[in-house]
């Protein structure tokens, strides 16, 4: 593979805003779809974070495939939600949207941290990561699962060799992966706030 693991992931950010500095949804989706072999070299603690990821970008993608034009910008699902009453709703394209973010919230605070705190343990690293982002939407029992599979990953420096096998300097591109990824999920959590959608908690 040419470049690091995050190079998929960094050309497709390439091609996430429109002319007029609109979300597009199928880049966007495609970015996320390229961290989830990422996490599989995390193993068994990340397995219910790639799970989640992995379903609500499918509902995004079936929605998205059965109007192409409709949903060509990634605020149109929810705005078409927000019409029709039904982004509150477990099951609803705003919910899955919330939810992926968030969940790259947490993994761009991961990798921040991996890349800023060398003398971190992996443990660490994720725990903290977890605090400032999905923690206060969990209740109880998603909270104590996490913290179980916490304990699963790899140690640091095994995971860095793991994702570290390319041609490219893992570094910058981790560093990078979390500088130009961070104000787009920042623009999702305004705009949703914006229609009183950012603060829904786990059901």
């Amino acid at each position: 593979m040419e470049g690091t693991v995050f190079t998929p992931s960094l050309e497709e950010m390439k091609h996430v805003k429109s002319d007029r500095g609109e979300l597009l949804t199928k880049p966007f989706l495609d970015v996320c779809k390229h961290v989830l072999p990422i996490l599989d070299k995390f193993g068994a603690a990340m397995t219910v974070v790639k799970s989640d990821i992995g379903g609500n970008i499918s509902r995004l993608e079936s929605q998205y495939s059965a109007n192409t034009s409709k949903f060509n910008y990634l605020f149109s699902f929810v705005q078409a939600e927000v019409e029709t009453k039904t982004a509150k709703s477990s099951s609803s394209c705003t919910n899955a949207l919330l939810w992926l973010t968030r969940a790259m919230d947490f993994l761009v605070e991961l990798f921040r941290n991996l890349h800023d705190h060398l003398d971190w343990s992996m443990t660490q690293a994720c725990t903290d990561s977890y605090a400032k982002t999905l923690k206060k939407w969990h209740g109880w029992l998603a909270s104590s699962s996490f913290t179980v599979a916490i304990k699963l990953a790899p140690d640091r420096k095994k995971f860095m060799e793991l994702i570290g096998g390319g041609n490219g300097d893992l570094d910058p591109d981790m560093e990078k992966f979390c500088t130009t990824f961070s104000p787009m999920l920042h623009e999702i959590h305004k705009f949703l706030a914006g229609v009183g959608l950012d603060g829904m908690k786990a059901s």
